[in-house]
């Protein structure tokens, strides 16, 4: 552990803790300057200013952080796993004393809501680190009866370093869920943060400074082609682990592949949820604004942002999610009133907004726009949009089928079962899908039909420790969040024989 983080304080003000993390990357268990001693701006999407400077990491930062987690591996490595996983289990707890700063840290640099988005974050965040701190004694061999006079035996080894690629729509659960287990399990690991987020995981990482050996976790902040690339080529780094766009996922995949070494993916998604006929309106109503993640402005890849709505509920869905999402309030993301702020980055809120120009201009579309922009003349530069509900649109519309990853969805109307499951399959992604109906057989015929790796009935819940989370298709390769993720995506297995003869 670090001498320089043995006495942190929660600090309730974002602002101040944006300028003590300034120009810093976390190596070694110290937080230091990039070699260069660049820096990038990072800007509060909510007012349009910058709120701090993150370090530039390069190829040179990212040889000092693989040097140190090389070094920290063989003493964190010979630790008993049952110690890992308790030295993890208390950055849970110091974890979870530090939510309320955590949460309004990320709320500041991603634009979510504090109330609604960003402190269930940070208690997730907590919550991965205490689940997975529990699991060290469950880093188990097995014995093989292969011969009388050879004890054949199986043992779980750690991979080595692992480098960590994590997203900005929820940096600090997506850390956790890839770095808790690999830490668990014996690995040490390197972070690259999201460009547009790195202030709220590199704090969480200096807190976990406080317990963690040195160089067993170390995070750097920077660019994809400066700083991901050569994490990801780096000849020490054993695994990656990424979540991220589709394109991006390709291009870390063939890197992985040029090196032979293991990779897991979390990408895109188009989430399908059918409403049956018989579905509890209310109920399908409220669960198509938590899946629709509309209060993370849709920032999502598992948002639901295919809806099929039988032809006897549409127009009575459609109006019913309209009144609900024209009740949210959009807002300044530190305010407890506010229940939606902002897209996370202009480039983001100009995607956003040419895809609703697309919709408009679509025949037959109708564009149902909810909510109210806010009037504070402090947030007139901040990155808002409205909540855009499309009807009208087919399966087949770039809308239906292109990752727009903001707060857009599109209702479809249908009329036969077996259709509506060939149109929800009818995409490249398959990372989650929800049926919404009264009906059992129903029910159980499609979850084993719809193509996710996630399919919920009568529910829409966001990801939590200990439920399996990956897609299959252009959604990823490989699962987290689980005991089985960690052994078989941070562990190998050693096959060990004693001839006793």
């Amino acid at each position: 552990m670090s001498t320089d983080t043995q006495t942190l304080t929660p600090c309730l003000d974002p602002y101040a803790l944006a300028a003590e993390l300034s120009g810093r990357h976390l190596i070694g268990g110290r937080l230091v300057a990039a070699a260069s001693g660049k820096t990038f701006d990072v800007v509060n999407p909510a007012k349009g200013e910058v709120m701090g400077r993150a370090a530039y990491g390069e190829t040179a930062d990212v040889d000092a952080a693989v040097a140190a987690a090389v070094q920290a591996g063989l003493a964190w490595k010979a630790l008993p796993a049952r110690e890992r996983g308790r030295l993890v289990a208390e950055c849970g707890r110091l974890l979870t004393a530090h939510t309320e700063e955590l949460a309004r840290l990320v709320a500041l640099e991603t634009g979510k809501a504090l109330r609604t988005e960003s402190r269930v974050e940070a208690g997730v965040l907590a919550d991965a680190f205490t689940f997975f701190g529990g699991l060290g004694g469950e880093l188990k061999g097995e014995t093989v009866p292969f011969n009388p006079q050879i004890l054949t035996l199986t043992v779980r080894e750690p991979l080595g370093v692992v480098g960590a690629i994590i997203p900005w729509n929820v940096p600090m659960m997506l850390m956790a869920l890839k770095i808790a287990p690999a830490l668990v399990a014996g690995n040490t690991v390197v972070v690259k943060s999201a460009e547009e987020a790195p202030f709220a995981v590199l704090r969480a990482c200096q807190i976990m400074a406080r317990v963690l050996p040195a160089g067993v976790l170390n995070i750097l902040s920077g660019f994809g082609p400066e700083c991901g690339a050569p994490l990801v080529a780096h000849p020490k780094v054993a695994k990656v682990t990424f979540t991220g766009s589709v394109e991006t996922g390709r291009i870390v995949s063939r890197a992985a592949a040029d090196k032979l070494i293991p990779v897991t993916l979390e990408l895109g998604g188009k989430s399908p949820m059918i409403v049956m006929g018989d579905a509890d309106l209310d109920r399908a109503v409220a669960g198509a604004i938590t899946g629709m993640r509309f209060t993370r402005q849709g920032q999502s890849c598992t948002a639901a942002s295919r809806i099929f709505v039988h032809d006897s509920l549409h127009d009575a869905f459609v109006a019913a999610l309209k009144a609900k999402v024209d009740a949210m309030v959009m807002g300044d993301p530190l305010d407890e009133k506010t229940d939606i702020g902002t897209i996370v980055s202009p480039q983001q809120f100009d995607r956003v907004r040419g895809y609703i120009a697309e919709g408009k201009r679509t025949a037959g579309a109708t564009a149902h726009e909810c909510s109210a922009l806010p009037t504070d003349p402090a947030l007139a530069q901040g990155l808002y949009v409205r909540p855009v509900i499309f009807t009208g649109m087919t399966n087949d519309s770039r809308l239906a089928r292109e990752e727009i990853f903001g707060p857009v969805t599109c209702v479809i109307r249908f009329t036969d079962y077996e259709d509506v499951i060939n149109q929800a399959n009818d995409s490249e992604f398959g990372l989650a899908a929800t049926i919404w109906t009264r009906d059992l057989k129903t029910a159980l015929d499609a979850t084993h039909r719809l193509q996710a790796g996630l399919v919920q009935v009568n529910q829409n819940l966001v990801v939590q420790p200990n439920l399996s989370y990956g897609g299959v298709k252009s959604s990823g390769l490989g699962k987290e969040a689980t005991l089985e993720a960690m052994l078989e995506h941070f562990t190998h297995k050693k096959t060990i024989m004693l001839n006793m003869a």
